[in-house]
């Protein structure tokens, strides 16, 4: 029974082990960044869907989002930002593959976004992952919208957190501390984009506020400033290698680490 467990605790710590190799190794990490603005200059991310529906994700952080969702088995995950609702069909169908496996009950994803255009609602309402999600349209920062929320997450046992609607630093700033603090102990709230930090900043579309300085990445910095619930986990993102959320990743501290 125990040599599974043992088996991957070894498999991990190969996988620390080699990101070791990569912070050390100035030539790859120049490929990676020249990588990642090849990639946001040609919208690499637009070319996939996940069951359908474009996800708007690169594939490296669905597979890192899988791991997360298996990790911490939550029965509610929060996203702001639905677009076209491949994010939303993602979370739905990890969910319904824990209550499958008999891990959660009544698992369920709440989108929230500020404009659900009537064909994506569609497509996501009619989609057979829809069971598991409850749209919700209003500012993700309205009082409203937050009580709501914290209505829902408070009937379930683990909760994690997707922020990945208006990236500038305002904004994301008032999710963190409208949602962060609904994500359960041991559980993660992922802040997307933290990249647009580090990007060339000819390779954001023209007429968005953000920028360095006015991105997700600041507004995390500063969120972790003042509130010592959680630890920042370079694990994800570092093994990712490419990801559109460097220092992104932010874990609930469990009792005994606080």
């Amino acid at each position: 029974m125990t040599e599974q467990p043992t088996l991957m605790n070894q498999y991990n710590e190969d996988i620390r082990n080699r990101l070791i190799e990569y912070a050390a190794d100035a030539e790859l990490i120049r490929v990676q960044c020249d990588l990642l603005h090849q990639m946001n200059l040609n919208k690499y991310a637009y070319n996939f869907t996940w069951l359908g529906r474009p996800i708007i994700q690169i594939p490296q952080d669905t597979v890192t989002f899988q791991e997360l969702i298996w990790g911490v088995k939550p029965d509610l995950i929060i996203e702001t930002g639905i677009a076209h609702g491949g994010s939303l069909i993602f979370s739905a169908s990890m969910l319904a593959l824990l209550e499958l496996f008999g891990f959660v009950k009544t698992p369920a994803v709440v989108g929230i976004d500020i404009d659900i255009r009537p064909h994506n609602r569609s497509a996501i309402e009619e989609h057979p992952a829809a069971k598991w999600i409850q749209l919700i349209e209003g500012s993700s920062t309205s009082p409203d919208v937050i009580a709501k929320i914290g209505a829902i997450a408070s009937r379930k046992q683990r909760v994690m957190v997707f922020l990945d609607s208006n990236h500038t630093h305002e904004h994301v700033l008032a999710e963190l501390r409208a949602y962060a603090p609904l994500v359960t102990e041991g559980s993660y709230c992922v802040v997307a984009d933290t990249g647009i930090e580090d990007i060339d900043p000819s390779v954001i579309a023209p007429g968005r506020e953000w920028c360095k300085g006015n991105s997700p990445k600041s507004a995390l910095t500063e969120y972790l400033k003042e509130n010592d619930q959680f630890i920042l986990d370079d694990f994800y993102h570092e093994k990712a290698w490419v990801t559109s959320a460097p220092g992104g990743y932010i874990k609930r501290k469990r009792a005994l680490e606080g």
